[in-house]
Order: C-alpha cells, then structure tokens, then sequence
C-alpha cells in the first residue's frame, strides 16, 4: 500500500513495511503438547533442543511439531492428541493410552523445547526417523525437516536421503546421545550448522 502526500501530488511515499505476528501463542499451544508417548511406556525416549535463528540466539516463540511412526513402524492412524469436552470445548489432556505419533511444543523463554515419544520403528528403506515441522517468526513458510536417532549406523548409511547429503550437512539430521539416554536435537533456521529442511513438490 503507498500513501499519497497531497501537499505533493506528484511525490507518492511508500508505507513502512512491518511484521504481523506471530501469533502462535494464541490457541495452538496445549497443554502435555509434548507428552506424545503413553505414560509409563518401555520404548518412551525423550528428545530436546533449542531453535536458533540466523544468528544464533535462541527463539523464544516458535513451534516445534513431531510425527513418528510407532515401534513397528506402522504410522498411528488414532485421534487423541487434543482432546476437548465436547460440552465446554476445555482441553481434556491426551487420553494416556493412544499413541498418536504427534505433538506441538511452543520452545520456552529461552529458545527450549523438549517432548516424550515413542522410538519409531524403521519404515521401508529409511532409517528410523522423526518428522519435523517448525513454526517460527521471519519465515512465510512453516519448514520440515526430520530427527534421525543414533545407534544404527548402518541403517543410517543406507538411508535414501541421508545418502544424498554431504557428511556435514547430513550430521546436522542425526540427533546426539545426551545425559541419561536423553537425546538432543538443535535446529538451526540459518548461518552455521543450518539444519537441513526438506521441500516436498
């Protein structure tokens, strides 16, 4: 839009540009958005992170949104990850017996987030992996990106599309082993280390 100064006809000044939301705070976040695996089950591993932005601080308002097959490897085709009272439309909770495959994590002040789910099973050729969508401010498009776990390097040198990436670049998809078997996983939007992000045509 331009802004047209009258005293001036003939001089059109352009409006100053600005950034609307994001707005992710308002009605996306759940609570337990994170406890994806069924409470008290034995293939429950807990993964964690900071999202950075290009440079290198940490995000205090994005997304983070997880998919994983389930142990076997089958994609869980159950409802139940933001169950609502039908009555009152308030947040019921996950029902702590379906595993869904999926949660949304709002990263903290501090550019944190973290989540329980279930280790995914290996599907066709690929080796196990997480599905990643990230939601953060400055970008007009959501990103995807996915977690590989550790363990298993010969799964993950056959995988078709870890493959095709440079050992750098692929490194920045493989999560690392941290304190008491809990894994971490850093997305970085840009710069540095960017995390590899996938474009599905």
């Amino acid at each position: 839009m331009t802004k047209i100064d009258t005293s001036r006809p003939e001089t059109v000044l352009p409006t100053p540009s600005h950034t609307v939301g994001p707005f992710y705070g308002h009605a996306l976040p759940f609570p337990g958005g994170g406890d994806i695996a069924p409470a008290g089950h034995p293939d429950t591993i807990a993964l964690q992170g900071y999202v950075y932005d290009g440079e290198g601080n940490p995000l205090p308002d994005a997304f983070v949104e997880l998919w994983g097959a389930d142990p076997d490897g089958r994609v869980p085709q159950v409802d139940g990850s933001m169950r609502r009272d039908p009555s009152t439309g308030g947040f019921l909770g996950r029902n702590g017996v379906e595993f869904t495959g999926w949660g949304r994590i709002q990263t903290d002040a501090n550019g944190h987030w973290s989540a329980r789910t279930l280790r995914p099973g290996a599907r066709g050729d690929s080796a196990p992996y997480l599905s990643v969508c990230v939601f953060a401010r400055g970008l007009l498009v959501h990103l995807y990106t996915r977690i590989y776990l550790p363990g298993d390097d010969a799964a993950l040198a056959a995988d078709p599309l870890l493959e095709r990436l440079d050992p750098a670049r692929r490194a920045t998809l493989i999560a690392t082993d941290g304190p008491l078997g809990i894994y971490r996983f850093d997305i970085r939007l840009q710069g540095e280390g960017e995390t590899v992000f996938l474009e599905f045509r």
